[in-house]
């Protein structure tokens, strides 16, 4: 389809080159495994932040540094909350991509180790989630993939395929980066329901689906979401993508940090969300953002968009 660029050729907004315009209406179809159309996956955000400085979410507004206040709400995730979540899905049976930032191997290795022993996915987060790895230059962007990598492959016996910025950051050309230093696919780009090859100096790069709406960081602490209200809302995405998912392959991700859905009052209604899905089990994928990127590797050229 011809594009206008207006009647005196107007120039057209800056772009970033990565992927073009592709509407879900009218793609090909394919199946998940076991013919299913549905794939869920939970994504686990493990993070560690610097104590006095730099960067993290905020319970409430926060003073001078030291902020001990929101530190330790943080930090109570690693503490607490991740393992009563480890219970939770222990409990459902259901396998989780870990989010993992670098720096918890020094600081809780524990934790990470727990989750190792389910043998779920690793998936790397940057160093720590008290800074922004957009704001690096380039060669600085690619010491600190280069330090995160290094360090989850030293104690997970290999390197992680997947990658998701601190804070959703990129630079201009953390694509590239991440594609020379042997990642299959980033997490960053929320702009469709099924995943995307991307463009890089090094080749392609695949974009699996990872939701800033389901995602409880932008419900909880940017919308004030209460915790009733951000289960209801896992409930309803479900339900409805699960019957848009008759017309074609899609992926639902689920957006957790332990510091927030790990709160007893909201982890209750985190485990009836989740148990709605559960009882769909025959109907969906359920699985990890690794396993989606590996299997759309293995379709024919030009299914996935």
């Amino acid at each position: 389809m011809t594009r206008d660029t207006g009647a005196t050729g107007r120039k057209p907004p800056a772009g970033h080159g990565r992927y073009g315009y592709s509407p879900i209406r009218g793609r090909k179809p394919y199946d998940w495994p076991g013919g299913k159309r549905l794939a869920v996956y939970v994504g686990l955000n493990l993070e560690h932040f610097a104590f006095g400085e730099g960067m993290g979410a905020e319970l409430c507004p926060g003073g001078p540094p030291p902020d001990v206040l929101n530190y330790a709400w943080r930090d109570y995730g690693n503490r607490v909350g991740a393992w009563r979540m480890l219970d939770l899905f222990d409990r459902l049976g259901w396998p989780a991509s870990v989010l993992v930032n670098g720096a918890l191997y020094g600081y809780c290795p524990e934790l990470v180790a727990a989750f190792r022993e389910r043998g779920d996915e690793i998936v790397g987060h940057g160093w720590t989630n008290a800074e922004r790895q957009g704001t690096l230059d380039e060669a600085a962007e690619a010491a600190l993939i280069a330090d995160s990598t290094q360090t989850i492959a030293r104690h997970e016996g290999r390197a992680p395929t997947g990658w998701l910025g601190p804070w959703i950051s990129e630079s201009r050309v953390t694509p590239d980066l991440l594609a020379e230093q042997g990642y299959r696919y980033l997490l960053d780009w929320c702009m469709d329901d099924q995943p995307v090859w991307m463009s890089t100096r090094s080749g392609r790069l695949l974009a699996v689906p990872y939701p800033q709406e389901l995602n409880d960081i932008p419900a909880i602490v940017g919308r004030r979401m209460g915790a009733p209200e951000f289960a209801d809302m896992i409930v309803d995405q479900f339900d409805e993508m699960l019957e848009q998912s008759e017309q074609g392959p899609l992926v639902m991700g689920i957006a957790l940090h332990a510091y927030l859905v790990g709160q007893p009052y909201r982890l209750r209604h985190l485990r009836r969300a989740l148990s709605h899905i559960e009882a769909h089990r025959d109907r969906i994928w359920l699985t990890t953002a690794g396993a989606i990127a590996e299997h759309c590797r293995g379709l024919p050229e030009g299914v996935v968009p």
